[in-house]
């Protein structure tokens, strides 16, 4: 069994440095990583990076990360990345990682994501340029994570981590008008095409935690509104398709 710990839009800055630190005491005891689901920071700037990257540095697990909309809002993406990385932090974008935990190998492949909607509501390359430079965009994060999932090595246990949305059912509670902003269902496809025991997201704040891709894998929204703790805790069985939740 491989113990996932998780959460996204923890939105730190300087006026709450620590507080996350303490819900994190014992997690090297409950878990074998820790998953960062986007949106660490409120406006993308280095000095709520930095927070960050106290916040989660040194725990006594890795922890693995990818940005989200939040995190690219000042335009410092590359400062922030490099930044978590230093603090030792891996942060992922169409990249995989593979670890070795007590109940065998993790393979982690993330992606921000972006929108775009789901089957028979979403955007189409048609129009106005700015709609199918959306719609392009959404198109090519899927790209992205389908790329780094089919770069990992065969692993016991596989999991996509993005901070948008792979499917709708973890939208639900959220304003259907927003959907299209919020998830994308070429990431699930993505996920179910290459094969995942776990995928991972965020960016849903009025969401549900659980879903399920189409294909069968399982969903779990971590947005810290949603979880209401300082992570959620996912047992996941090696070669096998159920997960204790």
């Amino acid at each position: 069994m491989i113990r996932v710990a998780a959460v996204g839009d923890v939105h730190l800055g300087p006026d709450i440095a620590g507080r996350h630190r303490a819900g994190l005491a014992t997690i090297a005891d409950e878990a074998d990583v820790l998953l960062l689901a986007g949106d660490l920071t409120r406006h993308g700037t280095v000095d709520e990076a930095e927070v960050v990257a106290a916040e989660y540095a040194g725990l006594g697990v890795p922890v693995i990360a990818v940005l989200g909309n939040h995190d690219y809002h000042s335009d410092r993406e590359g400062e922030i990345t490099d930044l978590l990385t230093r603090a030792g932090i891996t942060v992922l974008e169409g990249t995989s990682v593979v670890l070795e935990t007590p109940g065998g190998t993790l393979g982690v492949a993330g992606v921000k994501g972006f929108g775009l909607g789901f089957a028979g509501r979403c955007g189409s390359d048609f129009g106005e340029p700015e709609m199918k430079a959306f719609s392009r965009h959404g198109r090519a994060s899927a790209e992205l994570l389908a790329g780094a999932l089919a770069a990992l090595p065969p692993t016991d246990v596989r999991v996509a981590l993005s901070h948008f949305a792979p499917v709708d059912g973890t939208l639900v509670g959220e304003p259907p008008e927003i959907w299209p902003f919020l998830g994308n269902y070429l990431l699930g496809e993505a996920i179910d095409a290459h094969g995942c025991h776990l995928a991972v997201h965020g960016h849903a704040h009025a969401g549900t935690e659980k879903g399920v891709t189409d294909g069968g894998v399982r969903v779990r929204n971590v947005a810290q509104p949603v979880i209401g703790a300082a992570y959620a805790l996912y047992d996941v069985a090696p070669h096998a398709a159920s997960l204790a939740v």
